[in-house]
């Protein structure tokens, strides 16, 4: 009698499904990252649209600690109660496990949401449970990526185990990989975490152990390949990337910010589907470079992580197809770093620095990247200390300055003192191009009224190093668009032929889909979009990224849209160097040329000349060296404005 009691309170309260549904998992054993598995169930009684799965890694986590989820009514076939999904996993060093929940409309709880607002699916009521997956290598090698080192000849590789044994890298030319280099370890624990969700269990998952090593010696742009691991915990693929070149007068790399993870589960926190699209037509245009040496910048807003660990791991599984093979370049960005108690957080920065770091106060980004220089700030807690915060190094014919934006950049900081340094002691007869980067922008026409304190401080502390020194492009990120200006210098369009000036480009469109309006009218704030200011040349919504070739003749720059993989907006800066003129040219004094909105394709290869493989390339070519030889002075050339 008793059991037949249980029963019906359990049908009452959780409904037949409790009593009935099952749910298997097949393979139950996967060998790496990205491996698939098939997740089904069926006997679900009288199936709603708020029935769940949930995914769990490690697989004895509390039911409300999930690292994703999924709702049924998702699959096909649902309403009869079965149904499937394919999954991919990812290697979390950790065994997964799947749960089916009921969660019925009387029992959403408005203060468990995510960051959007949104309830978070209910856990009172469990209707299966599957087996457990695990891989067969949890401590393998994962998330290889690749960055410059201090010097020419060297090249860094990191990459995630699951533990701290001994690993190697082993590299060599084509045919051979006699060459080897032990790795340094490096780990951060739930404790060095800053605030919540990071150091919750919650948000924290054990993230493995930092693996890193500087492959030296590389004779210059040439192809090497190589592996990572151990023959005791196993080995990585053959992977291959072409060495440095700074001598080389050819010079590729992509360029954007803000682009983010995604992942094929909602979480707590909202995912960048556009990144995939980023990542696709990156991949497309390295094949067409066909190993000539690139990298990648990477602006701020690396993972949107924001205090969940796994979401780390996926975005270095994501990027890994492109961050093997090319140096993957990185500037700290809010959603990184920023947490109240941080070390420098002036009175007039507390509308921009907040709690958008999640509780990681810089610690993964610190970790599992390793940039040029040696620059670092302490975090004021036990964690170790922020890193990867300013660095430079040159590319052919281009210097590359990285700041950060979310620490002290006033005159007589450590990194004030640094940027001014870096850019009065160039050559700029061997880098007749200068591009600075860093996250939050210095100039943008979107609507980022939080931000405006910090914009007033960088005209006044940055853009006269800036303007002073004669810096070719300032690129930004944080602002969810791209945006490119005139030659500014405090907010008024420069004749380059007359005086110094920056051109500056806002490319924070690499995933992140929340947009702000452009700025309104002063005088109607509820009209939705001011109109185009002079000072703004061109500004898209558009998802994507940039890429730039510069010899030391020219640079070209094109934004690329997600849609279609094409140029929308191109720009061109002639430096006087590489014709003949090179030598009494004035670089200092700002004597160039720049041509606009020519969306040409530039990883185009032809006979040896990239970018200028259709007629009006060489025609424009032609041209502008004409102008030029006649004297003629700079041009600007507004092309086109907002794109609908």
């Amino acid at each position: 009698m008793a059991g037949h009691v249980i029963v019906f309170f359990a049908v009452l309260c959780f409904g037949s499904g409790a009593l009935s549904a099952t749910l298997s998992v097949s393979p139950n054993s996967i060998s790496k990252s990205g491996d698939k598995v098939k997740i089904q169930w069926s006997g679900v009684n009288s199936p709603s649209d708020r029935d769940w799965l949930g995914i769990y890694s490690p697989p004895d986590s509390p039911d409300d600690t999930f690292i994703g989820y999924l709702f049924l009514s998702s699959a096909p076939g649902w309403q009869s109660g079965s149904g499937e999904f394919d999954l991919r996993l990812i290697n979390l060093r950790s065994d997964y496990a799947f749960r089916i929940f009921r969660w019925s409309s009387d029992e959403v709880d408005p203060k468990r949401h995510d960051h959007e607002g949104s309830p978070l699916p209910g856990t009172r009521h469990r209707l299966a449970s599957s087996d457990f997956v695990r891989f067969r290598s949890p401590a393998a090698p994962e998330q290889i990526h690749l960055s410059f080192a201090d010097g020419d000849d060297e090249m860094r590789v990191v990459f995630v185990a699951g533990d701290d044994g001994e690993r190697f890298v082993r590299f060599g030319e084509e045919g051979r990989l006699d060459r080897t280099v032990r790795t340094d370890v490096a780990r951060y624990d739930r404790t060095d975490m800053c605030g919540s969700p990071a150091n919750t269990s919650r948000g924290w998952r054990d993230p493995g152990f930092v693996h890193d090593a500087v492959m030296r010696d590389l004779k210059k742009g040439t192809r090497y390949f190589y592996q990572v691991g151990s023959d005791a915990k196993g080995w990585s693929t053959t992977l291959n990337f072409t060495s440095r070149h700074s001598q080389s007068n050819e010079t590729y790399a992509i360029l954007f910010g803000d682009m983010g993870t995604w992942a094929p589960y909602n979480t707590f926190r909202r995912q960048q589907q556009e990144s995939k699209s980023t990542i696709k037509w990156i991949l497309r245009d390295l094949q067409t470079l066909d190993n000539k040496p690139c990298f990648v910048s990477h602006i701020g807003d690396i993972s949107y992580a924001r205090g969940y660990s796994w979401i780390w791991d996926e975005f270095f599984n994501q990027i890994e197809p492109v961050a093997a093979h090319v140096p993957y370049h990185v500037a700290i960005g809010n959603h990184e770093y920023d947490w109240p108690t941080q070390p420098w957080r002036p009175t007039w920065s507390v509308s921009s620095y907040g709690t958008d770091g999640g509780g990681e106060c810089g610690v993964p980004y610190s970790l599992r990247f390793r940039m040029p220089g040696n620059s670092s700030l302490p975090t004021g807690t036990r964690a170790p200390d922020t890193r990867n915060l300013y660095y430079s190094f040159d590319s052919g014919p281009v210097h590359f300055l990285y700041i950060s934006t979310e620490t002290n950049f006033l005159p007589g900081s450590d990194q004030h003192n640094f940027i001014k340094k870096d850019l009065e002691g160039l050559d700029r007869k061997k880098t007749p191009f200068v591009i600075v980067q860093g996250h939050r922008p210095m100039y943008t026409t979107s609507n980022e009224v939080r931000d405006a304190p910090l914009r007033t401080k960088f005209l006044e502390s940055l853009e006269p190093l800036l303007v002073g020194n004669n810096v070719t492009l300032a690129l930004w990120g944080h602002v969810h668009r791209y945006e490119r200006f005139c030659p500014l210098k405090n907010f008024t369009c420069v004749d380059w032929s007359r005086d110094n000036a920056t051109v500056h480009l806002v490319i924070g469109m690499g995933g992140q889909d929340w947009q702000p309006i452009w700025e309104p009218w002063q005088d109607h704030p509820d009209k939705p979009v001011f109109p185009q200011p002079e000072r703004s040349m061109y500004r898209g919504g558009e998802f994507g990224y940039t890429r730039l070739y510069a010899t030391k003749e020219k640079l070209r720059l094109e934004y690329v849209g997600n849609h279609d993989g094409q140029v929308h907006d191109s720009l061109e800066i002639l430096s006087g160097y590489g014709d003949g003129h090179g030598d009494d040219h004035d670089l200092d004094g700002g004597k160039r040329e720049v041509v606009l909105g020519h969306p040409l394709g530039i990883y185009v290869e032809a006979a040896g000349v990239l970018f200028l493989g259709s007629l009006l390339g060489f025609i424009l070519g032609f041209v502008v060296r004409r102008r030029r030889e006649s004297d003629a002075g700079n041009s600007w050339v507004p092309v086109r404005s907002e794109e609908s």
